[in-house]
């Protein structure tokens, strides 16, 4: 107590020499003034209590002030709020309520009110008296309570200096990975550049849900123009470094992405970047395609003229996400027609973004051009997209499965295929005329999944919107049932048939799963499991199909998702035995020995 007490005196000490020196910057011209001014403040409810309390007191004896009125005047006023809400707290704790719940009470309720009640003007003026950082502030961002407080203020009051301040000292404070959503943060190149770096340490880390780090960092990116030219400049000079600058050029394009999702018109800055003043006429020509989302022949003939020269414009411009997107949807989605006359240009432009390595030019050597594969690529392609150009039915397609099989080991191709392959099952129509219990188009995209572990995200992408595809002849016979007894036994029918099809499509995500994409398929299901709208016999041929494939050791992630689900009596009761012999007791046993967190 003795030493909470000298604590405590040595703070008022400080608090009355800071008046003091407040005081010698008064000027008692006119003293009725500061009387007033001075009882008008010893009027509110609870002055007491203020950190200014003793400023006010010296300058109302200094300019002659009454010691009784003033006595009076604060007594009268004080209510003991804060007193009370201590005295109630200790009750609560006394009363048997955990002292972590009775704080969280008092700190959300003083959390309402001050959300309530708050004055940015006020509160920059308490920070420009005080002349120097208060003691208390940097105290109070110390607690997780008042920061996430100072955030949502920040959002409410950008302009606010104090909170502006504020969120500086939280980032100099080491906390800046919790302020990647306040707009705050981009008026401060300091503070900007802390949140950016620690955005993009989490990208690099977070190797498994990688998208949603993309997303996070391009929410904050594109809060404003001059955060997303300062982001991308930034990570323009990265992407130049022999290591790790492909992943830093994937999350400049991503973030390019998610802008122009946003209508945020990017092309100017995309093309000042990727060296656009060197070569202007493919500049204007690929920037008046973007800026319409649409390819034209007029255009395209003016990149296939640059990009033949012995001395093309820089690989760069032409890799340009949205760019290739377009030429993909023009040579692989069914129904797109192309001028006989530009379709070579188109494949041409598109082989060439895919296979040529340009090294541009350094002290050390001249610009390199490597178009060994050149050639092939624009013949993979050529055949693929002649192919994918016709209608064509599952048992013509058997006949060029040799060729597809051959072209597919190109990444372009491959990326082609899963497009072609998209709009061509998506089809109201096409499950209803498949025959075969895994269709050929799905058997192409087990291939891709072998060839390429960087299109499996596509690939799942489209096995997921595949499997929760409703069927609306399904919806209608329920409907009907009750008016025509016939049609339960059709509906019975088909609802075997789409649960046929949704275990085939379970096939294919095992086999994805197989092929090392992994923790993504098993969080799906799993995902399915729990929201608990997905027939659980699906989810049972899900796990068996698992347990077959799979054998140890098993990582502690992989573990945490799939032991749920094989624990679960509703899902594997049917598949145990009488001993430890079957594959789900044989999981759990070794799960439980090799794994201490689960014990």
């Amino acid at each position: 107590m003795e030493m909470d007490y000298d604590e405590d005196r040595g703070a008022w000490t400080e608090e009355m020499t800071r008046s003091e020196e407040c005081i010698g910057e008064d000027s008692f011209d006119n003293p009725q003034e500061i009387l007033n001014e001075c009882l008008d403040k010893f009027k509110t409810p609870d002055y007491i209590m203020e950190p200014g309390i003793f400023a006010q007191l010296k300058r109302y004896f200094q300019a002659g002030g009454n010691p009784e009125q003033v006595i009076e005047l604060l007594s009268k006023n004080y209510t003991a709020c804060a007193q009370m809400a201590n005295l109630l707290a200790e009750w609560l704790i006394l009363a048997g309520v955990k002292v972590t719940d009775v704080q969280a009470m008092v700190e959300n309720n003083l959390k309402d009110m001050i959300l309530k009640t708050f004055d940015p003007k006020k509160a920059d003026k308490i920070f420009t008296e005080e002349g120097e950082t208060p003691a208390w502030l940097t105290e109070m961002i110390q607690h997780p309570t008042w920061r996430s407080l100072i955030y949502r203020l920040a959002e409410e009051y950008p302009d606010c200096l104090m909170l502006n301040f504020t969120i500086k000292l939280i980032s100099d404070a080491g906390f800046q990975g919790e302020i990647t959503s306040i707009s705050t943060a981009a008026q401060q190149i300091e503070v900007f550049s802390r949140v950016l770096k620690t955005a993009i340490a989490g990208f690099l880390q977070n190797t498994e849900d990688w998208q949603s780090s993309i997303q996070e960092c391009a929410k904050m990116v594109c809060h404003g123009q001059h955060t997303y030219v300062y982001s991308q400049v930034l990570l323009q000079i990265l992407a130049q470094e022999s290591r790790g600058g492909f992943m830093m050029k994937r999350l400049s394009q991503e973030i390019t992405k998610c802008a122009q999702q946003n209508h945020h018109d990017v092309t100017p800055i995309t093309m000042a970047l990727n060296g656009a003043s060197s070569s202007p006429s493919a500049c204007q020509a690929l920037a008046s395609m973007l800026s319409r989302n649409t390819l034209n022949p007029a255009d395209i003939t003016v990149l296939f003229r640059n990009y033949s020269t012995a001395e093309p414009p820089p690989i760069e411009l032409l890799r340009n996400p949205q760019f290739l997107e377009l030429l993909v949807d023009a040579l692989f989605k069914p129904g797109v027609k192309i001028n006989p006359e530009h379709k070579s240009k188109y494949i041409y432009l598109l082989a060439y973004a895919a296979s040529v390595c340009d090294i541009p030019a350094k002290k050390t050597h001249s610009r390199k051009l490597n178009k060994d594969e050149l050639k092939t690529t624009i013949q993979a392609i050529e055949k693929v997209h002649n192919i994918c150009n016709i209608n064509k039915g599952s048992t013509e397609l058997i006949a060029e499965l040799q060729t597809l099989y051959q072209c597919i080991r190109f990444p372009v191709v491959s990326v082609g295929i899963i497009r072609w392959v998209e709009c061509t099952v998506t089809e109201p129509s096409y499950f209803k005329l498949c025959t075969e219990h895994c269709p050929v188009h799905l058997a192409l995209l087990d291939e891709v999944v072998v060839c390429h572990s960087l299109l499996h995200p596509k690939v799942l992408q489209l096995l997921v919107q595949l499997f929760e595809s409703k069927q609306d002849e399904l919806e209608i016979l329920v409907q009907d049932i009750t008016r025509d007894r016939q049609n339960v036994v059709k509906y019975s029918r088909m609802l075997q048939v789409k649960l046929e099809m949704k275990k085939m499509l379970i096939d294919r995500m095992v086999n994805l799963l197989s092929r090392g994409c992994v923790v993504p398929v098993v969080c799906y299901i799993k995902q399915c499991w729990q929201r608990g709208d997905t027939d659980v016999s699906l989810i049972r041929y899900f796990v068996t199909e698992v347990l077959e494939a799979i054998a140890p050791p098993y990582t502690a992630e992989f573990i945490h998702l799939f032991l749920p689900m094989v624990e679960d009596e509703e899902i594997t009761g049917t598949m145990r035995g009488d001993s430890d012999n079957d594959l789900v007791s044989e999981f759990i046993v070794h799960c439980k020995a090799h794994c201490p967190t689960i014990r």
